[in-house]
């Protein structure tokens, strides 16, 4: 099962969803998870994501893990940055002791983080895939299969409504 993590941010709390899906052409969800967490987050800091999203991420694995055995893990962001410095997918796929795949899927560039750049859709923006526990490579043409027509897959657009919106389908 792939599973589609991302995380809002209020000015008192914290909102994550998780996204399961069985294959990249699916355009509904096998299971759908929104977790509220209380308590204020910590600050965002440029370069340093990993302090304010990786307990929530780490959580929301653990609940997805309660439906079903992960294959693949999307996440909103990098795996590496500039330099070959872990980004949050790397820091997830460190903390999950390299245990299943995490593919980055960010929208725009960071410094010189090591990326595939993919356009999908008619967008002339590309996305910018990174990957732990897999190819580069292997990770684009993964992110290239994923169901919908425009830049941002389905399941991308409907993990970040999700955690957005909890009232949403």
């Amino acid at each position: 099962m792939h599973v589609a993590l991302d995380v809002w941010y209020g000015p008192a709390s914290a909102r994550g969803a998780a996204i399961g899906f069985v294959l990249a052409t699916d355009e509904t969800p096998a299971f759908r998870i929104v977790e509220n967490f209380p308590g204020e987050p910590s600050d965002y800091e440029p370069g340093e994501f990993k302090k304010r999203e990786l307990p929530y991420l780490v959580k929301l694995v653990d609940l997805s893990r309660a439906h079903a055995q992960l294959t693949t893990i999307l996440v909103d962001g990098y795996v590496f940055l500039d330099g070959g410095r872990l980004g949050l997918g790397g820091h997830l796929y460190e903390a999950l002791d390299r245990t299943v795949p995490v593919i980055g899927v960010a929208k725009t560039r960071y410094r010189e983080a090591a990326a595939i750049e993919l356009l999908r859709g008619a967008s002339k923006s590309p996305l910018l895939i990174s990957a732990a526990g897999m190819a580069f490579a292997d990770a684009a043409s993964f992110v290239a299969s994923l169901h919908g027509e425009h830049r941002i897959p389905t399941m991308l657009r409907l993990v970040d409504r999700a955690s957005r919106d909890a009232t949403r389908p």
